[in-house]
């Protein structure tokens, strides 16, 4: 697809540090990858990974946002200046949808780079036909699945034939479902398609079979290993999974949980779940929450499982029916929605989706602080809090830095520990695990195992079997449409 032949990258001692951090992101990295080969990028979270991938995209920033070092290049330019040249599929199907239209999201990549209009629509039939994606031009992109986003931002990124395609995680918001979609469609792309390939995973076996390189890169710098996927595997599987790479065949072990489920925090009557009252997706859910226990939430992305996670954490009025937290109530209502900020703090803790809709400072120590202050609490005592959570969660490195400037799995970690550091009864959890790698994943299941045993309570929205088979004791599957199905 490529009109100009597949692109080849170059970095020579390249290295990029933001403008906030002491810390590089990435330093010293020598790396070759040819044109047309097909590599799958790894390494522990925050080794720089994402950092790399958005450099190439020529979308990491100027000087204001901060330096570089030592050479990148893309097909021997500044990637800057290889405008056209370079496709990025990014992680959150939403933040990439442009348009209300397929066929005019299709085409908006093509119309930025000037392509004449007569050619731009026989490169968006091909580039759906390649994604496998069968729907009319006119069809809105609100009502396509997670899945069907990320063949649609995919299928942007083919019409406008770039010579080097760049995926950053682009499964790791997807339901199982999704997961398989995109990547049977990348699979397709790739029998039809000379460009060079290069995608971040964490968990290794969802492309294993797609490239024919694997380069790890390691969390001080530089590279630790590279070379085909089976002879990496075979020479590297125990060092890469105790570096945090999800290899098959290296599971983590799950937590020993010690504590029975006990008295009962929170429960639903009837209850109705909507963004408004005229939008309802689920109706006549009936559940419960217990101190010590852990409530799974999922299905497939769309089912309403975010719309019901905020609904339990008095964040969204029911459509209908109620929500009773008379477990945690401690003579207030027991209905969570007439609840005050500062008291939800200490009863109920949220975790969004998107981990930047909760940081609000410009550091990660100020970050922590936040709920604490709002508490009253003195410094001393907000320091105490503060100080264990950094370092558990493996952010006390990171104190200083701007929140905005943290890897994905960095920001999920400090967005857990903002409601952690006010020790509410009640945690309600938006993907707690989305972005991690195989170690930081095994220290948040355990911190929160140990949570569960000392009395909290746990609502998880999640598409990650692996931490409900770890951490659940009762499990909610919502469906596309009608009433959630307890299991």
């Amino acid at each position: 697809m490529g009109e100009a032949g597949p692109a080849a990258v170059t970095a020579r001692g390249w290295g990029w540090r933001h403008a906030s951090r002491r810390d590089w992101a990435v330093r010293g990295l020598d790396l070759r990858i040819d044109a047309g080969e097909r590599v799958l990028l790894l390494g522990a979270s925050g080794a720089g990974k994402s950092t790399l991938i958005h450099a190439l995209a020529g979308v990491l920033g100027g000087d204001d946002e901060g330096e570089s070092a030592g050479g990148l290049l893309v097909d021997g330019r500044e990637p800057e200046s290889a405008r056209g040249r370079v496709g990025l599929v990014l992680q959150d199907p939403d933040s990439q949808v442009v348009l209300a239209r397929v066929g005019d999201d299709v085409a908006f990549g093509c119309e930025n780079l000037g392509v004449p209009r007569e050619e731009i629509w026989q490169r968006v039939g091909d580039a759906l036909d390649a994604v496998g994606l069968d729907l009319p031009l006119a069809h809105p992109t609100s009502e396509l699945s997670g899945g069907q986003k990320q063949r649609l931002a995919l299928a942007g990124v083919l019409a406008m034939r770039p010579g080097l395609l760049l995926l950053d995680e682009p499964t790791a918001n997807l339901d199982p479902d999704g997961v398989v979609e995109v990547r049977d469609a990348v699979a397709r792309v790739l029998e039809h398609t000379e460009a060079t390939f290069v995608v971040i995973e964490h968990r290794v076996d969802v492309w294993w079979r797609l490239v024919d390189r694997v380069v790890v890169l390691a969390p001080g710098g530089g590279v630790l290993a590279d070379g085909h996927p089976d002879e990496v595997l075979k020479r590297h599987g125990a060092a890469l999974a105790a570096s945090g790479v999800w290899v098959p065949g290296h599971r983590p072990a799950p937590p020993v949980r010690t504590r029975a489920a006990g008295s009962r925090l929170l429960r639903t009557e009837a209850l109705a779940v909507g963004r408004s009252p005229k939008l309802v997706l689920h109706r006549d859910i009936d559940l419960e929450v217990s101190a010590g226990g852990c409530l799974a939430i999922t299905g497939p992305n769309g089912a309403g499982k975010s719309t019901l996670g905020l609904t339990l954490a008095g964040l969204i009025r029911p459509a209908a029916g109620r929500v009773r937290a008379d477990g945690i109530a401690d003579g207030l209502v027991p209905d969570p929605i007439l609840w005050k900020s500062r008291q939800l703090l200490t009863r109920i803790g949220t975790v969004f989706q998107d981990p930047e809709h909760q940081f609000v400072a410009a550091t990660v120590g100020d970050e922590l602080a936040v709920g604490p202050r709002a508490l009253g609490l003195p410094p001393a005592e907000i320091d105490a809090r503060v100080g264990p959570l950094l370092e558990r969660l493996r952010l006390g490195h990171l104190v200083r830095a701007n929140p905005f400037t943290l890897s994905g799995g960095e920001k999920r970690r400090l967005s857990v520990a903002t409601v952690l550091v006010t020790r509410p009864r009640l945690l309600v959890l938006d993907e707690p695990t989305f972005g991690q790698d195989a170690r930081t994943w095994r220290e948040l299941v355990a911190f929160l195992a140990e949570l569960l045993d000392a009395g909290s309570g746990i609502v998880a929205v999640t598409h990650d079997t692996d931490f409900a088979v770890a951490l659940a004791d009762a499990e909610l599957r919502m469906s596309a449409r009608g009433a959630g199905v307890p299991r």
